[in-house]
């Protein structure tokens, strides 16, 4: 008994110093090693459509080529039965020291007497090891999916590392691990929220059945991680295991990409995270008090992208996105290309609702920027700014003064007349009924005329009766320089 301890310790030992720096052995934050822990990334360059079928592909032992890497991952009842033999003495060696060992498959060889040896090479140690196959032939034994105990196929590992390191991802279980020791595979079992924004940190080897470790972190900064199976390859697993999407073990089961960005062409991707604004008013969704309703958004509101999810069996693709100033997540569904834009409607293509970076609209002030978004006109806009709120005027005249008015009209009826000064400036915005005459508007430039000659105009007797028509239209309607300017709308339906 006590030489079988002394050899446990012994293998134990021996298998904590092969894993010190190998870059397959991953722990969740927090849990330290005695020597600075190397890590491994590997860029994601991956575009598939069917993400399992074409990433994760099964490998049975018939179709194994020369120089596929597997590592020991031996479970507590291999700690008995020893797997390998050492090639060069014949002699059994212990799954505890080869613990973490990568293997290289070197084919296989059928003996005079009938036995069968899957020949291996370590990499750690430098050594040859062989499986003795326990029964029937290579054709026989491959095909029973039997496969060789302890050994987590690292080609799993490898494409997840490659396809999934750095994405976000949404929880579809509450159950998860947290790691309690670096020198061993203890853990604890933990419970979080399912649907919620994880990012993979790390990914590594987990098991023989569940050979691919992902570890997460939520965007709290805590970590945690769940080994499931992806290829199947010597996962020792029969066809009917693990085969719903439910089963936690299945990365279906406990993942779930967020919005399909992986699909999505590279020329698309390119507008991820960049900061674009709205040209016109647009329709929205965006998701308050639990609920998802259609929101009308104002021309030049900021947005940084956060998200493209291609739409299924459809050319439109979902943006999420941020608002720039309440951070407030909205969803727009758009089309990408000029093509595709006679699928729907013009308001639907990217190019004509977004412009990039934030606009015009952010070189002014806060309150100018609220006035374009609405639509309205104050005191002090520039000529740029009031295209921006009411687009083109469908006329452009002067005053007597020389001073520039523009006119602007509407479907029911309201004129907008907008004066500006010398500079270009808005002096004075006022609204008017196209069946009332056109409002007086007398410039700051005419005052100080008038005030000149002594504070007196002229105006002819047929203007006189006009004027104080106009004067009193005016003291009835609330004046366009203020802040809290009426809309046309208001003029139109009488309520101001």
């Amino acid at each position: 008994m006590k030489r079988w301890l002394l050899f446990a310790a012994m293998s134990f030992v021996m298998s904590t110093a092969m894993a010190q720096d190998n870059l397959y052995i991953v722990k969740t934050k927090g849990i330290k090693k005695g020597a600075a822990e190397n890590t491994r990334r590997v860029s994601d360059e991956t575009e598939p459509t069917d993400f399992m079928g074409k990433n994760f592909r099964y490998y049975s032992m018939c179709d194994w080529k020369e120089g596929m890497r597997f590592m020991v991952v031996p479970e507590k009842f291999d700690l008995l039965v020893n797997t390998f033999r050492d090639a060069e003495t014949g002699k059994e060696v212990g799954n505890g020291t080869l613990r973490h060992c990568i293997m290289v498959y070197q084919g296989h060889k059928m003996l005079s007497n009938g036995r069968v040896h899957i020949n291996f090479y370590c990499e750690d140690d430098g050594k040859s090891y062989y499986f003795v196959q326990p029964f029937g032939t290579f054709e026989d034994y491959c095909y029973s999916k039997m496969g060789v105990p302890t050994l987590a196929y690292l080609g799993d590992v490898d494409k997840a590392r490659e396809v999934l390191l750095n994405q976000p991802l949404l929880t579809r279980t509450q159950h998860f691990r947290v790691d309690t020791d670096y020198d061993s595979d203890n853990y604890r079992d933990i419970l979080v929220d399912k649907n919620m924004l994880v990012t993979v940190k790390a990914i590594g080897v987990g098991s023989r059945t569940y050979p691919v470790k992902i570890i997460v972190e939520d965007e709290n900064g805590n970590q945690f991680y769940q080994n499931v199976c992806m290829s199947k390859t010597n996962s020792g697993l029969r066809d009917d295991a693990v085969s719903t999407e439910t089963d936690i073990y299945n990365f279906a089961g406990s993942f779930e990409f967020l919005g399909a960005n992986m699909t999505v062409s590279s020329n698309i991707r390119e507008y991820l995270n960049e900061t674009v604004h709205t040209k016109y008013v647009t329709t929205m969704s965006s998701k308050g008090s639990g609920k998802v309703r259609d929101v009308k958004v104002p021309r030049f509101t900021g947005f940084i992208i956060d998200e493209i999810t291609p739409v299924r069996n459809s050319k439109y693709y979902t943006l999420t996105m941020r608002e720039t100033e309440s951070r407030r997540v909205y969803y727009k569904d758009v089309l990408f290309t000029d093509d595709d834009e006679t699928e729907g409607a013009r308001e639907d293509f990217f190019g004509y609702i977004f412009g990039l970076g934030e606009g015009e609209a952010r070189n002014t002030s806060k309150e100018t920027r609220a006035a374009i978004r609405e639509g309205r006109v104050i005191t002090g806009m520039s000529k740029e700014e009031v295209e921006m709120a009411l687009g083109e005027p469908f006329k452009k005249t002067y005053d007597s003064q020389g001073d520039e008015i523009w006119q602007y009209t509407r479907s029911n009826g309201v004129i907008l007349d907008v004066l500006f000064d010398e500079k270009g400036y808005v002096t004075t915005a006022k609204a008017r009924k196209a069946s009332d005459e056109p409002v007086k508007i007398t410039s700051a430039k005419s005052k100080r005329s008038a005030k000149s000659r002594g504070g007196h105009t002229t105006k002819s007797s047929s203007n006189s009766s006009n004027s104080s028509t106009s004067s009193n239209s005016r003291t009835s309607r609330t004046s366009w320089t203020s802040g809290n300017a009426t809309p046309l709308e208001q003029i139109a339906s009488g309520s101001y």
